[in-house]
């Protein structure tokens, strides 16, 4: 299933890429994409237990068997649609394949690597944070599973609200853009989404509605970058036909999930880690040690994680005016390409 997802996501994120030659353009589709995405996540989180329990008639595996049906249904019906609806615009010069030209020109697109880097990066942070979680809550903050409202429980409504911050991070990318340069803002909203998330470190464990607060505010913060990553790729692959010739969009996206991937690998084994560092035995009493190690895994190591992260974004350096001389190069390439020869 991972491999057919992987083959779909390839194209479907390097449509950025070719879907407008505008990088704003582009900061406005994917922006539109992650309103989406983290929509369908909060939708998740949300009804999959009352689904299951409807479908399922008292059996929970029926259940969940049925409403994954019904998601997988769903998705292709979406899929199928994204391609019928989608166009793309932006036309590279015909060339021959050549693996070996396009890899060289990818390792020498140093934005690209930047991103590449910052991705590992944060997705670690992503795994290890997640990873730490329900350990948290369980073990720290005392959450027994019992609803607080409705169908929810502590970690539920910690986690809904949450997307539902991001969701609305995600909406302010467009206009935040246009004021900042991109590289900047990353910066700028990963450090200071680590800095929000590492403050968990000092909260009391009897203070959950502040918790909440918190972690609200850093997915707030943390929800243009979603968005941002996938544009500035886009600009990569501007950038790189600029510089070889080559267009090299969909080696780009497929690298940029290759990072995820090899983050979110790395991360979990990293929670796992962590965990038998501190001396965790599940389902019992935790010592002290243990308690500080969970504390740890859920606040400050992923904080430095998106330190790291930020700081390989130091290192992209394409800003709105490169980005725009780029874009009109490329355009007067193209344009005569298509001229006849005269």
């Amino acid at each position: 299933m991972m491999l057919a997802y992987t083959a779909i996501n390839i194209p479907y994120s390097a449509l950025m890429g070719v879907i407008s030659s505008s990088s704003d353009e582009r900061v406005k589709v994917s922006a539109y994409r992650f309103v989406c995405a983290f929509g369908a996540g909060w939708l998740i989180f949300t009804f999959v237990r009352p689904l299951q329990d409807m479908l399922g008639g008292g059996d929970e595996a029926e259940g969940f068997r049925l409403t994954m049906m019904l998601f997988a249904v769903l998705s292709v019906v979406l899929f199928w649609w994204t391609f019928a609806a989608t166009k793309e615009r932006v036309r590279s010069t015909p060339m021959k394949p050549d693996l070996k030209a396009e890899l060289g020109a990818l390792v020498r697109n140093l934005p690209w690597i930047a991103l590449f880097v910052s991705g590992i990066f944060a997705l670690m942070q992503t795994a290890v944070r997640n990873g730490g979680l329900i350990y948290y809550f369980k073990y720290y903050v005392g959450d027994d599973g019992a609803r607080v409202f409705s169908i929810f429980d502590m970690t539920a409504i910690f986690m809904s609200l949450g997307t539902i911050a991001m969701v609305v991070g995600v909406t302010l990318t467009r206009p935040l853009t246009q004021r900042f340069e991109k590289q900047h803002l990353m910066i700028a909203l990963t450090a200071a989404s680590a800095v929000i998330s590492g403050l968990f470190f000092f909260i009391p464990a009897d203070q959950y509605w502040l918790m909440v607060a918190v972690h609200c505010l850093a997915s707030l913060v943390s929800g243009p970058l979603a968005p941002l990553v996938f544009a500035m790729n886009a600009d990569c692959a501007d950038y790189g036909e600029w510089k070889s010739g080559r267009r090299t969009t969909a080696l780009i996206y497929s690298g940029g999930g290759f990072a995820a991937k090899l983050g979110l690998a790395v991360g979990a084994g990293l929670a796992g880690y962590i965990l038998a560092l501190f001396g965790f035995i599940a389902n019992q009493p935790q010592t002290e040690e243990a308690l500080l190690g969970i504390r740890l895994m859920f606040t400050l190591f992923p904080a430095v994680l998106s330190l790291l992260g930020a700081a390989a974004i130091l290192f992209y350096r394409l800003d709105g005016a490169m980005v725009s001389r780029i874009e009109g190069e490329l355009e007067q390439r193209r344009l005569s390409a298509e001229s006849p020869a005269r």
